[in-house]
């Protein structure tokens, strides 16, 4: 960064993170970045945090970022408004583990964290124990665990299959992306396809072990997806469906 860029940068310190747009009544926080390789204003609404962020160049001023919002801000609502509800983990509420509606029951008196019950020959429980407050983090932790144990498991049978090896598989909570591969070899996933049927599951893993051959989305990289994971057209259209809507659990 070039010494007048740099001293821009300083001298803007103090300037608010934090701006806001009005529309009907209704007053909407936006964030603001500064990036020095932006060459206009421009908007992005996070799925998984419902954040509204308004990119600057660098010599863009705080006025001219208000107004850009401001004459957005019919389109930011109507964004904001699409996006999925929030849903809390908390006792009484229903989340798709692998695919499958299971109820948050919580047992404060029972011993241990988080296990699954049937409540009947349709219906799942899953029990937390412990006080009320540790609820959302036993959740979250242990559909970390679950999806750690079955992404493993399907990324070394796709590694197998595709006669490469893998360094390692980490669990993340990606909101851009569902999985990713290094070229180390090191494959990440959101932590959250575990709350998708297993067939999405294991595409997402077919998908990534496939960067191992083919690090691109050429025609070659889709043809050892497809070698290994058939239905893969199935998967991708379940995810562009309904892949927003898990972003929505666990969100308070």
């Amino acid at each position: 960064m070039s010494l007048a860029l740099r001293a821009l940068f300083s001298s803007r310190t103090s300037e608010p993170s934090i701006i806001t747009v009005e529309l009907d009544g209704e007053v909407i926080p936006v964030q603001l970045r500064r990036n020095r390789l932006a060459r206009r204003y421009t908007l992005r609404i996070h799925t998984a945090t419902r954040e509204v962020v308004l990119t600057m160049p660098p010599r863009g001023s705080l006025k001219q970022a208000r107004d850009f919002a401001q004459r957005h801000g019919a389109w930011i609502a109507a964004r904001l408004r699409r996006l999925p509800l929030p849903l809390p983990f908390a006792d009484g509420a229903v989340l798709p583990l692998r695919g499958v509606d299971h109820r948050i029951a919580h047992r404060p008196t029972a011993r241990g964290t988080v296990w699954i019950e049937a409540e009947s020959a349709e219906a799942r429980l899953l029990c937390v124990a412990g006080a009320a407050p540790h609820i959302p983090r036993r959740v979250r932790d242990y559909l970390k665990r679950e999806a750690k144990r079955d992404l493993e498991a399907a990324s070394k049978q796709a590694a197998l299959a595709l006669g490469v090896t893998l360094k390692r598989v980490s669990i993340r909570d990606q909101s851009s992306r569902w999985g990713s591969c290094s070229t180390t070899g090191v494959l990440s996933y959101s932590w959250r396809l575990i709350l998708a049927p297993g067939f999405v599951l294991d595409y997402l893993a077919a998908h990534e072990a496939a960067h191992l051959v083919e690090m691109n989305h050429s025609r070659a990289f889709w043809r050892q997806v497809e070698r290994i994971c058939p239905e893969f057209k199935k998967a991708k259209a379940w995810l562009d469906a309904h892949g927003a809507d898990l972003h929505r659990y666990g969100m308070s």
